[in-house]
């Protein structure tokens, strides 16, 4: 039953989960603090061995609003987790390896209506010494289609009150966004993307190892066929090859 009420958005939570973030950690969590009104950083860490936390330790004695969680479960467990720290009305899942666009939450905010339970922004998969115009319009696109199909938690404010009761499966160590987005779409509300809402993706080098993407592959298969409507987004896999082909070229 959806019930429809104004909510506070004067600021937010900030759930971000890491392990071995550092490339471009500090970063991001500059960009979050920049452009979005942060309540609580809450931090779930899957016990990393770089300078991850200690990257997290210095926002936290410059900002003094840091809460860091140890979770060595999947993905799943890790977002639950995350959401029962969240003390605001609305808060945001932010990716380790994203920066944000300038004034996106001043952006965001602009979404909610009464019936919207979470605004997505759009994310670039940069690919390393991409300058073509062409081809960031490609990324964006097929970003847009696999949300589309599958979700996403780049960048999504999301209302909180709809997720509180969330359970995921433990077993989802991939999907366990587009289960989140599944489950606030049942409860009656919209999953709607900002146009002018989008943050910059810069995956770590060793995604862009072949062996690691064809793991990644494998996983995603195992879990899309238990849930036939999201063996769609495989149909944007010749995409990600060429992504990657081009990454290859581009870093011989």
């Amino acid at each position: 039953m959806m019930v429809l009420r104004t909510l506070d958005i004067s600021n937010v939570d900030v759930v971000i989960l890491t392990k071995n973030s550092e490339h471009v950690l500090e970063r991001c969590l500059r960009s979050i603090y920049s452009n979005v009104p942060v309540n609580w950083l809450i931090v779930v860490d899957g016990f990393s061995t770089d300078r991850t936390l200690e990257i997290v330790d210095s926002f936290g004695k410059e900002y003094g609003n840091v809460k860091v969680l140890l979770e060595g479960g999947t993905r799943a467990e890790a977002r639950e987790r995350g959401i029962r720290e969240v003390e605001t009305d609305w808060f945001m899942f932010v990716d380790s390896d994203v920066i944000l666009c300038k004034d996106w939450f001043n952006r965001a905010r602009k979404y909610i209506r009464s019936n919207v339970g979470a605004i997505w922004g759009v994310n670039f998969d940069l690919i390393p010494k991409a300058k073509s115009v062409f081809l960031l319009k490609l990324l964006s696109w097929v970003a847009l289609k696999c949300f589309k199909v599958r979700g996403g938690t780049h960048d999504i404010l999301i209302r909180t009150d709809l997720v509180k009761d969330l359970k995921i499966p433990s077993r989802f160590h991939v999907f366990e966004d587009s289960y989140i987005v599944d489950w606030i779409k049942r409860k009656g509300y919209e999953v709607i993307v900002g146009e002018d809402l989008y943050c910059l993706h810069f995956k770590p080098f060793e995604d862009w190892n072949l062996k690691n993407n064809i793991d990644l592959a494998s996983l995603e298969l195992k879990f899309g066929f238990n849930d036939l409507r999201k063996l769609r987004y495989f149909f944007y896999y010749p995409f990600f090859v060429l992504f990657w082909l081009i990454h290859k070229m581009q870093n011989r």
